[in-house]
């Protein structure tokens, strides 16, 4: 066995090898053409105390859907946090809307009721919160500050699948929320992506939109859309995942309580947090170094390439990408507009975290950590 440690990766067994094979040999004809794509949104809906689920190639497309359901627009505007990834904001464009960057907490990392309310305009059409890294922020305050403005509150549970807020789990929240089954994340399907709404008006526009504009069970189409149709094949991997939640969030959990106890008399760092209201189920471990250490995110990365170690960038901020070039401006983005978000990344990685990732896989890369900060 490789002793190579992986950045990110799933753990895959023999139950998930068993129900992909099922698909592979019946999964094809009638009612058996979308049986894992209908059992995995029935059961994920469920989970998450929502109404309706859709599943979807990818989380990027989960939230376009919400977009396109919600009649999201040129011209309106909607507002995301400076540092999370490009799947959060690249729907907006998509519906030509206009990208507004707000700041992140220095705890949590996500964005705050003030620094959304400090960006809402009368343009505002939605907020889209992110729980990043398997963290939540203040979920009560943003939709008060939605309610106030009645504007959408949507929530990218991308990161999240796991976590909860006052025993609420993450995904519940706003008018709708996305997961993404990325390789990288706790549950897998390779790609995918989930879109659990409660409103079966938005719910049966969203369906409508996701499969060519067309009638159900026809091929009378009434509107150019999407086709953002899930694959049965990747849906029973996702099931059969999804049966195991649990233990790959206990998994997550015990990645990120090892790196906290072996690094727990090293001064001026900070890993993800859980205060206590919020179970973090620790999709990735982030580290913040201290001032005092003066490592910038770029030191740190190079350091572990030269001991061959992976690492990840903490997200960049956004508006500091050559892609949103364009929608910064003195009022939006940029260092002085959101400085929280620039200070956190520069001095942020993302440590290893894959499901394969062992005790003494963990200890080495503690070491090096330590190395780095001369502890």
């Amino acid at each position: 066995m490789s002793n190579e440690i992986y950045m990110a990766g799933p753990w895959i067994t023999e139950f998930e090898e068993k129900i992909v094979l099922d698909a592979v040999r019946t999964g094809w004809y009638g009612k058996n053409a979308y049986k894992y794509v209908e059992l995995f949104e029935h059961e994920f809906a469920a989970y998450h105390n929502r109404a309706y689920a859709l599943m979807t190639p990818n989380c990027t497309s989960a939230l376009h859907l919400l977009l396109k359901g919600l009649d999201i627009r040129e011209g309106d505007e909607v507002i995301v946090p400076e540092c999370t990834w490009i799947g959060t904001a690249a729907p907006i464009h998509y519906q030509r809307a206009n990208i507004v960057f707000a700041d992140i907490d220095p705890i949590h990392w996500c964005i705050t009721p003030e620094t959304v309310e400090a960006r809402i305009t009368n343009k505002t059409k939605a907020v889209i919160a992110v729980d990043l890294y398997g963290n939540m922020p203040d979920m009560e305050g943003i939709k008060a500050v939605c309610d106030k403005y009645k504007i959408y509150f949507i929530e990218d549970a991308a990161e999240a699948l796991g976590s909860s807020y006052k025993n609420v789990r993450a995904g519940k929240f706003g008018i709708g929320s996305v997961f993404s089954f990325h390789r990288t994340k706790t549950l897998t399907t390779g790609e995918g992506g989930m879109l659990l709404v409660d409103d079966e008006n938005l719910y049966q526009r969203c369906k409508f939109l996701r499969d060519h504009g067309r009638q159900p069970g026809s091929y009378y189409v009434t509107e150019i859309t999407n086709k953002y149709m899930p694959s049965n094949l990747l849906a029973s991997l996702g099931y059969a995942q999804f049966k195991r939640l649990d233990e790959l969030v206990e998994k997550k959990r015990w990645i990120w309580h090892n790196y906290q106890q072996m690094l727990s008399d090293v001064d001026d760092i900070a890993l993800n947090p859980e205060p206590d209201y919020i179970f973090n189920s620790a999709w990735c471990v982030a580290l913040v170094f201290g001032e005092k250490h003066k490592i910038s995110q770029e030191q740190a990365m190079k350091f572990f390439t030269d001991h061959n170690q992976p690492s990840r960038p903490f997200f960049y901020p956004l508006s500091s990408l050559p892609a949103f070039k364009n929608f910064v401006s003195e009022s939006n983005g940029g260092r002085l507009n959101n400085p929280i978000s620039y200070d956190i990344s520069n001095r942020a990685i993302n440590l290893p975290t894959a499901l394969s990732i062992t005790q003494e896989q963990i200890e080495q890369i503690v070491q090096t950590l330590r190395v780095m900060l001369h502890y």
